[in-house]
């Protein structure tokens, strides 16, 4: 019997914990992509990137097209070429294949250097709004609700509105 209340006692204690950390704890939720998409900032940002791609893309096909017409050219002088100056010439326009996909790759990682830097402040704004305007109203975490983030049910606070309103969008 004594054993029996103490384990009944236990379970009260227990439970009454749980629900006491359980009650304390608040929890919100915000899609922190839709959030970012929404900023002016933002939209900026994506024309920045967009013209630097222009770029870069605007180069790679003036070198393709060079290249182009090198190779028609040597196609059609080939037979009136020595053995030796189609190797080399063979050779020239393998050196500029080359160095075309050099010259992309190093415009890929270029980009994606530009783009974390153009993004970082923008990411940093959005970040601070969320912090400050959880902060503000008591939320101890706050959940990604981004589609595909692995948040499966939100039914808390959505806090979109009020970030939205803190940042003037």
């Amino acid at each position: 019997m004594k054993h029996l209340k103490l384990a009944i006692v236990t379970l009260a204690v227990f439970v009454g914990a749980t629900s006491f950390v359980n009650a304390q704890s608040k929890i919100a939720h915000i899609d922190t992509q839709a959030l970012v998409e929404a900023m002016p900032e933002m939209k900026s940002a994506q024309s920045e990137l967009d013209k630097i791609q222009k770029t870069y893309d605007t180069e790679i096909k003036a070198m393709a097209k060079e290249l182009e017409t090198k190779m028609k050219q040597y196609d059609q002088e080939a037979t009136s070429k020595t053995e030796e100056e189609n190797q080399k010439r063979f050779e020239e326009v393998q050196g500029m294949q080359k160095n075309i996909q050099a010259y992309r790759q190093q415009a890929l990682q270029d980009l994606q250097t530009k783009e974390r830097d153009i993004l970082k402040p923008v990411l940093e704004k959005a970040r601070a709004a969320i912090q400050k305007v959880a902060r503000a109203q008591g939320f101890q975490y706050v959940m990604d609700s981004t589609t595909g983030s692995g948040l499966i049910l939100a039914d808390g606070k959505d806090l979109m509105a009020d970030v939205k309103k803190e940042m003037g969008i």
